[in-house]
């Protein structure tokens, strides 16, 4: 037993034991104890031991080459590596698939989740993230190698539905990261950009019987520390280590900065234009997916840039970007920074972000794209040699109500130059991504079109949508040829019906004014009729109405088209973020009875939120009108078709 909770990193270390489960704390350099993993590793180089552990790890505590997870990577050491994402410990990596080592890659929401079932004595955790991926046991399970036998999660029916059992399991020592401790082991973390998971991995450890080890920068007097400050409490705290500064960056990218601990909000009103190649040609074409008033995640990679242009047209305040870091608002940040922000609203911990995640919080997802196939299907996770690892990505990939994948159509030398407002392949890449079947299945196309999320796959030179049918092509670059540059480059065939050319302001070298775009787009842009099913779809997101002119607009636009299609019409609106002035409110809404008693075969409304649905099914109600008002286009989609079938037996 540990009297003494103050000690130094190889009395620590040598708590340790032959074959204990670690989990180990960190997303990329945050919250990552280095001086830990320093004396464990030199504690196995000396003698040997401890050996056989078992890590378990959600985000990646890496930087790509030496630090973090990559210290342990020692045969012998390691026996088997259960984590979320694998791309910054590549040499971890690379003894799972030399298959020298047991491995895992599991949901890194999930890994985060199953702290607290191991903490609580539960079941594991039960979700429906991951199937139809390669996590899913009828695939391959999350196994990365053969030497990898035991099944951590299994297929299990509830209430006649599929789910995934990712299993629970003791963890025998938890390594974190704070700021701060009193002798008592009290930890606060004031000086760290991110919380993570650390009271859940310290209770998941401590009910397990184990022991918690926590790595600081200093010791505080006895009774000193706020107990609002204190984020892992004493009760779970076996060791401290004071840390040699070195080993204790802020982040990979920065020794330590207040903005990202939150003690101060910096200027980011003249953000620095970034160059009009590939890369921001693609995240000017996904920034038009933003939705105004919503909330949005940005991937690591290519979609970073969607950040730099919302910045760039004003546009940052219209959404409230995270990270599943736990960050909430602000800025985002990669690179070494990654999963820190600057200016962020709040940041919470990372198993509560992937519960929101989860739950369907997310309005949209900008994501990278190493493979895409016919089905639609997306890898990130593995390819060739080379080992990422799923992080984050099926957690909100699975669950976003809608989604983009951000990436160039081929990679390996691609070389593109914009020429009056024209693209020009200069020099083809030498690896196709859109595949006839991706290696591995990171995210299912199938089931996104069996549950209708919609799905966009935006490159520099096209733009390509999954649809019910399959994948299909809708916008080629200006100057870019199809057959050529697009067809020619891919492995199978997507569907062509309807293509058109891209906004030509994405390349273009001055701003594309996109403030306007997603907030004063015209009425007649917002409407659109699908002459074959006979439905008039109307895109309300994020627009105003404020005046009277604004309401007849709307009135005369929507009649207009209903007059043109000659039949009463099944009616569809989106009104995420729709704001309307009280003072035109009954105008509105008379206008809105007008319409629907005139012109709509049947009639449904949908927005995510609560108090709109709220506001809306009153309005509708107190002018006799069904209040038919959804949370998803699906639902309301679902419902419009059912009417308009029975109006159609009925007349």
């Amino acid at each position: 037993m540990v009297k003494q909770k103050i000690v130094s990193a190889d009395e620590a270390a040598a708590i340790i034991h032959d074959a204990d489960t670690v989990c180990i704390s960190g997303c990329v350099g945050i919250g990552t104890p280095d001086e830990l993993l320093l004396a464990l590793e030199r504690r196995f180089l000396a003698t040997g031991s401890p050996s056989n552990l078992s890590l378990l790890f959600a985000a990646a505590p890496g930087d790509g080459k030496e630090r973090g997870l990559n210290r342990l990577a020692h045969a012998g050491l390691i026996k088997r590596a259960v984590g979320g994402h694998w791309a910054l410990i590549p040499k971890l990596g690379a003894l799972a698939l030399a298959g020298r080592i047991e491995a895992y890659n599991l949901p890194l929401g999930c890994v985060s989740q199953l702290y607290r079932s191991i903490a609580n004595h539960g079941p594991g955790v039960i979700s429906k993230v991951g199937l139809g991926t390669f996590v899913d046991p009828r695939l391959q399970g999350g196994k990365l190698n053969d030497v990898t036998v035991e099944d951590l999660v299994e297929l299990v029916r509830l209430d006649g539905e599929d789910w995934l059992r990712y299993r629970a399991f003791p963890i025998h020592v938890a390594l974190l990261r704070g700021t701060t401790a009193d002798p008592a082991g009290n930890v606060t973390m004031e000086r760290e950009a991110l919380p993570l998971d650390a009271v859940a991995m310290a209770t998941a450890a401590k009910n397990s019987g184990g022991f918690v080890i926590v790595q600081v920068e200093r010791i505080a007097a006895s009774e000193s520390l706020g107990p609002r400050e204190v984020q892992i409490p004493g009760v779970l705290v076996d060791c401290v280590v004071v840390s040699d500064p070195a080993n204790h960056h802020q982040t990979y990218g920065t020794t330590y900065s207040h903005a990202f601990s939150g003690r101060q909000r910096v200027p980011m009103d003249r953000p620095r234009p970034l160059a009009l190649d590939e890369r921001k040609i693609i995240a000017r074409r996904a920034a038009f997916e933003l939705p105004p008033g919503g909330v949005v995640n940005l991937g690591i990679g290519m979609p970073e840039g969607l950040a730099g242009v919302a910045s760039e047209e004003h546009v940052l305040k219209l959404v409230t970007l995270t990270a599943e870091s736990g960050v909430i608002g602000g800025m985002p940040q990669g690179g070494g920074d990654f999963g820190a922000a600057l200016n962020p609203d709040a940041v919470i911990e990372l198993n509560q972000q992937v519960d929101f995640y989860d739950g369907g919080g997310l309005d949209l997802a900008c994501l990278g794209m190493a493979q895409a196939d016919a089905a639609g299907n997306v890898n990130v996770s593995r390819f060739g040699t080379h080992l990422a690892g799923a992080g984050g990505f099926i957690n909100i990939s699975q669950n976003a109500r809608k989604l983009v994948f951000a990436g160039t159509f081929t990679s390996g030398g691609l070389e593109v130059a914009v020429e009056d407002g024209r693209l020009r392949i200069v020099r083809e890449g030498s690896v196709r991504k859109f595949v006839a079947r991706v290696e591995q299945v990171t995210f299912s196309g199938e089931r996104a079109a069996a549950t209708g999320q919609p799905v966009l796959y935006v490159t520099e030179r096209c733009v390509l949508r999954r649809t019910a049918d399959g994948v299909e092509l809708i916008e080629v670059a200006p100057g870019v040829d199809m057959e050529r540059d697009i067809l020619a480059q891919m492995e199978f065939r997507p569907l062509i019906r309807d293509v058109r050319p891209m906004d030509p302001r994405i390349f273009r070298a001055e701003p594309m004014g996109l403030d306007q775009v997603l907030l004063g787009r015209k009425v007649a842009d917002r409407l659109h009729y699908d002459a074959e099913r006979n439905m008039l779809f109307a895109n309300l997101q994020g627009a105003r109405i404020g005046t009277i002119e604004d309401v007849d607009l709307m009135r005369r636009e929507v009649e207009t088209v209903c007059r043109a299609a000659g039949k009463p019409v099944t009616f569809i609106a989106n009104y995420d973020a729709f704001q309307l002035d009280p003072a035109v409110s009954d105008a509105y809404f008379s206008m809105v009875a007008y319409l629907e008693q005139r012109y709509y075969r049947s009639a449904s409304r949908y927005t995510t939120s609560a108090f709109l649905r709220l506001k809306l099914g009153e309005s509708l109600a107190e002018r006799h009108l069904a209040p038919h008002v959804f949370e998803t286009e699906v639902e309301a989609q679902e419902f419009a078709l059912s009417q308009g079938a029975e109006a159609a037996r009925r007349e």
